[in-house]
């Protein structure tokens, strides 16, 4: 049954009014039949090392990904000497707990160390040289788990915001094959792994076209594009949701999955709208008055999230026809990467569990949006 919204509105207050701090309804089992629901992992967490975190993660998620375990300066951090220690365990983790696999990532220009690019000499590595390493590196990660990771990330942010070519070393010495020779190296790695492109700002039109563009080309070549992941850094009344909807129409259209990826709402403000995203780059100067809630979120602050959040899944429900996954980038808001992103040392609060494990209004407005979207 659907509900018009403003009864849909009301209905969620009042439910979310007898909802308990200590509710813990799973997401992934109510969601299931929707899309998967996915969190993003540091090592602590991979780990157990905290016990309530390790019943989130268990409880709540059906879909994991390791947040920065996986990408090549942590993994082979020197030419041929692999440190697979926190990856080993990430498997592990996901299969004890009958998760889905998401392997993060392949190819990206940033975390990327610069031997990669370089020959023996500290010169710029020729295009062979390149590409030698990036088939070695890609056969020994995804042959190391196949079978076992489900899913891959191969190509990470190759685009910028006005659709042309992100300036990369990537581009720079292999040339503008270098993200097919990505898919098609790990295409041989593992048949079976579902393989994947990944990008922040998707709603733009521009950047939009030029990835449906990669698609549709990759594709042409024979080489398998089974997903495209929508990066999902947001903010509070960012980003436009019919900019959205009409990406998640066009890339649907592809008949590749949707991936939700990288979910979280930032409730601080920006410093320059212009360059609202994931620009990894950015590193402003913290500032007083752009980090407000170092004291704990106020309640409306905390009801603009829920909103946010809400709004944000209701139009997935809408499109759950294309979209087989959504994964919240961090679990908690201690862990959350946006607290040293645009500028080091703030205090946000953008996902669904606040810094004691506890679950915000935001937690509580899906779990009643799920519940009266499927009365």
């Amino acid at each position: 049954m659907k509900f018009p919204y403003p009864l849909l509105a009301s209905a969620l207050l009042v439910t979310a009014c007898a909802q308990t701090p200590t509710d813990q309804t799973s997401l992934a089992d109510l969601y299931a039949d929707s899309f998967k629901i996915g969190v993003a992992l540091n090592p602590a967490e991979i780990r157990g090392e905290d016990p309530a975190a390790a019943r989130l993660i268990e409880r709540h998620f059906n879909s994991y990904t390791a947040e920065d375990d996986m990408k090549w300066e942590l993994i082979e951090p020197t030419e041929g000497n692999f440190d697979w220690s926190v990856a080993d365990d990430f498997v592990a983790l996901s299969e004890r707990n009958d998760a889905f696999m998401v392997g993060h990532t392949l190819l990206w220009h940033s975390q990327t160390p610069d031997w990669v690019f370089e020959d023996s000499d500290g010169n710029p590595a020729s295009r062979e040289i390149v590409l030698a390493r990036l088939k070695r590196h890609i056969e020994a990660v995804v042959g190391r788990y196949k079978g076992r990771v489900q899913s891959w990330d191969v190509v990470n942010e190759a685009f910028e915001d006005d659709g042309t070519w992100r300036d990369t070393p990537w581009r720079r010495t292999i040339g503008p094959d270098f993200i097919a020779r990505a898919f098609e190296f790990a295409h041989a790695a593992d048949p079976e792994a579902e393989l994947y492109y990944n990008d922040y700002n998707l709603f733009k039109a521009p950047k939009r076209n030029a990835v449906i563009k990669l698609v549709k080309a990759l594709r042409a070549e024979g080489l398998p594009v089974h997903g495209v992941g929508i990066q999902g850094h947001y903010g509070i009344g960012y980003p436009p949701m019919d900019e959205l909807e009409a990406s998640i129409v066009a890339l649907g259209k592809l008949d590749v999955k949707i991936l939700v990826t990288e979910l979280d709402i930032s409730v601080l403000p920006f410093p320059s709208s212009a360059q609202q995203g994931a620009d990894i780059s950015l590193n402003f100067e913290l500032r007083a008055e752009l980090n407000p809630y170092v004291d704990g979120l106020p309640q409306d602050v905390s009801a603009a999230l829920a909103d946010a959040y809400r709004s944000l899944f209701e139009l997935y429900l809408k499109h759950a026809d294309v979209i087989d996954r959504v994964t919240l980038w961090n679990l908690t808001d201690a862990s959350t990467w946006r607290n040293n992103w645009p500028m080091p040392g703030r205090t946000d609060h953008p996902v669904l569990f606040d810094r004691q494990n506890e679950p915000k209004d935001a937690f509580h407005a899906l779990v009643n949006l799920k519940i009266f979207h499927d009365r």
